[in-house]
């Protein structure tokens, strides 16, 4: 199974939509596999978007992220990273679809409140960021055969 992570941003959880996004994404079919409230740091900051380090929008976007608490999560499932992507919508939520999270919720591009993975290979760096082995469960879900055809 695909694992990929999620950020709830500050916007998203000062705003009081956290449950309605974490709802949104499990009602997908995709399962949390790991879950914490945190402070993000400058140092954890850094290394989460270093690779936007020389872009004009980079102290802005560290300043945002270690502002107020984020919610980080694991989800787990066939094509994760792809059905996170699509569920979130647009980066930029004025080009974002009705029905996904940027869409419905957000308006500014600084504000777009969630972040997922973008690739395979990043949900494997980025969880590794903010999740030990040890953090990530492995179980099953009674629904699990009614979501995915095995």
């Amino acid at each position: 199974m695909e694992q990929t992570l999620v950020l709830i941003k500050p916007d998203a959880l000062q705003r009081g939509l956290s449950g309605t996004i974490i709802a949104r994404l499990e009602s997908r079919g995709l399962k949390l596999v790991a879950l914490k409230l945190m402070q993000v740091g400058s140092d954890l900051a850094l290394q989460h978007y270093g690779e936007h380090a020389e872009k004009s929008f980079f102290k802005g976007l560290v300043k945002f992220i270690t502002s107020s608490p984020i919610i980080a999560m694991v989800l787990e499932g066939n094509e994760a990273v792809a059905i996170v992507r699509s569920s979130m919508g647009e980066t930029n939520p004025k080009n974002a679809d009705p029905g996904t999270i940027r869409g419905d919720f957000a308006l500014d591009m600084g504000r777009n409140l969630i972040h997922g993975s973008d690739s395979i290979d990043s949900a494997r760096k980025e969880i590794a960021l903010f999740f030990a082995d040890t953090e990530i469960l492995n179980y099953q879900r009674g629904t699990d055969p009614w979501i995915t055809e095995l």
